[in-house]
C-alpha cells in the first residue's frame, strides 16, 4: 500500500519543483499516446464520443518597443519598468527586483525570477540560494561588490514561487534584453533553465545547455554565454555541485582569455 503524504509535504514538494524550474514530468512506465483509451466498464472511447474542446485565443499584451529602444540609461530603464503595466506579476509582487552588483562590471549574471526573500528585499539572490551563489562565484574571483552585475529574466516574483509562464517570459524578455544592452557585458552567465532557454530561445534542457560556451547576440553585441544550475537546485541536489564547479572553471578560463580575471 502506498503511503499518503501529509498536505504540507505535498505543498513543499511542489514549491521545490517550481523553484528549481521543473517543467516536465516523466512517468515510471512508458505510455503509448496512440492506444485507444478504455473506461472502467471496458467500453472503448471512440472519436465520436469525444467532446470537442474549443480553443480560445488569449489576447497578448503589447509593449511600446519604440520607447524601450530609446532608453539609454539604467535609471530610465528602471523607471520604465516601474511604470510597466503589461505583466500581471507586477500586481501580485511586493517589490520589483531590478538588479544588484556593479553596473560597470564586465560579467553579468542572469537568473530566473525572484523568490520570497528577493521579493521582500527587492534584490536578486539574497536568500540561502543567493548565499550559495555568492560563495560559488567568489571561488573564481567574482563578487557583486566588485566585478559582477546581477539581474533576472523576470523582475517580479510569480505567486507561490511557481515557474513563470511562457507568456510572462515573452512579455518580460525585451526588458532583460535592454538591460543586457545597457550593461554591455563581455561574459554572460545564465543561472537556471528559464534564464538560458529564454536568452538563447532554446527548448533544450539546461543539462544539455550547460558545460559549453554559447553566443548571445543583440543590438550589434555578440557576447559569450554559459549556463549553470540554479543554486536552489544545488541545495536539494548537492551531487550536482561538481557540474557547477566545472561550469565555473569554464567561466574562469573565458575570463582569463578576455582579460577579465582578477
Amino acid at each position: 500500500m502506498s503511503k499518503i503524504l501529509p498536505k504540507n509535504a505535498i505543498k513543499e514538494t511542489f514549491e521545490w519543483l517550481a523553484e528549481v524550474g521543473v517543467d516536465e514530468v516523466i512517468l515510471d512506465t512508458p505510455q503509448s499516446r496512440f492506444e485507444k483509451k478504455v473506461d472502467k466498464s471496458g467500453a472503448k472511447i471512440t472519436q465520436d464520443m469525444a467532446v470537442p474542446i474549443k480553443k480560445v485565443a488569449m489576447p497578448k499584451a503589447s509593449i511600446d518597443l519604440q520607447a524601450l529602444e530609446k532608453i539609454q540609461t539604467l535609471e530610465d530603464l528602471r523607471n520604465y519598468m516601474q511604470a510597466f503595466d503589461h505583466c500581471g506579476l507586477k500586481h501580485t509582487a511586493t517589490n520589483m527586483v531590478f538588479s544588484d552588483g556593479n553596473s560597470k562590471a564586465k560579467v553579468m549574471i542572469v537568473g530566473e525570477a525572484p523568490g520570497a526573500d528577493e521579493d521582500r528585499l527587492g534584490k536578486p539572490f539574497v536568500g540561502m540560494s543567493g548565499q550559495l551563489l555568492d560563495k560559488a562565484l567568489l571561488s573564481i574571483g567574482l563578487s557583486r561588490e566588485k566585478n559582477i552585475y546581477i539581474s533576472n529574466i523576470i523582475p517580479w516574483r510569480p505567486p507561490g514561487n511557481r515557474p513563470p509562464t511562457q507568456e510572462e517570459i515573452d512579455i518580460c524578455l525585451p526588458l532583460i534584453q535592454k538591460h543586457i544592452e545597457l550593461i554591455k557585458p563581455e561574459l554572460l552567465i545564465c543561472v537556471g533553465g528559464v534564464s538560458v532557454k529564454s536568452l538563447l530561445k532554446s527548448k533544450e534542457a539546461i543539462s544539455k545547455l550547460r558545460g559549453t560556451l554559447h553566443t548571445y547576440s543583440i543590438a550589434n553585441q555578440s557576447v559569450p554565454l554559459l549556463a549553470t544550475y540554479h543554486p536552489a537546485f544545488l541545495l536539494r541536489s548537492p551531487y550536482r555541485k561538481r557540474d557547477v564547479w566545472l561550469d565555473l572553471l569554464l567561466a574562469k578560463e573565458k575570463m582569463i582569455e578576455l582579460g577579465l580575471a582578477a
